[in-house]
């Protein structure tokens, strides 16, 4: 386990699979004094993710990987982290499913940011399944990750209300407004600074 020693701050890997909002989020985060990690690595299985702008921007180094081969993709992604040596991965829209092997060999910490209040609505779609359940409310969760999905020790959570007119859309876009400020709160948390 890879531990904040000092002004060393933890060597972080951010896998992505769109647009890297949260991703941008975390960098802006790594760059404040007080934040105990810097992005030094950006992992995606798209290669056209619009996220991966920010690699050039922020002059961060970033691998693409298809997932064709899960094994042997995921074996390759391990050697590179083990590489840059990162002691935390965060998982931000990133959608692909990490085996038990791959997290089981990872020495360190991996998060995902997860668009509901878990333990409820785990998956995808996750704003329509609110909207059509008729909740008064949702919000985001910041959790480690398990080889269950969406299941790992919950961190930190936002709640958000529901409008009566709400579309997922909509839904989507307040929640991810919340989903920026609460992966650093919980990045915070856990190395308790």
């Amino acid at each position: 386990m890879v531990l904040l020693t000092g002004f060393n701050k933890i060597k972080t890997a951010v896998f992505i699979s769109g647009t890297g909002s949260n991703l941008k989020s975390l960098i802006q985060f790594s760059k404040l004094k007080k934040a105990p990690i810097s992005i030094n690595l950006i992992i995606s299985n798209n290669p056209v993710s619009k996220g991966l702008q920010y690699a050039k921007i922020f002059k961060i180094k970033k691998k693409i990987f298809n997932f064709k081969k899960n094994k042997i993709d995921e074996k390759k992604i391990l050697y590179e982290l083990k590489k840059n040596k990162i002691g935390l991965i965060c998982l931000a829209g990133f959608m692909k499913i990490l085996s038990k092997n791959f997290i089981e060999n990872f020495n360190g910490y991996i998060l995902n940011i997860h668009p509901s209040l878990l333990p409820k609505f785990k998956g995808l779609n996750t704003h329509e399944k609110v909207i059509k359940n008729k909740e008064k409310y949702s919000g985001c969760t910041v959790h480690f990750v398990n080889s269950k999905l969406d299941s790992g020790k919950i961190i930190l959570q936002k709640k958000v209300n529901i409008k009566k007119d709400e579309t997922p859309k909509s839904l989507a876009k307040k929640i991810l407004v919340q989903e920026h400020k609460l992966y650093p709160k919980a990045i915070l948390k856990i190395f308790s600074l």
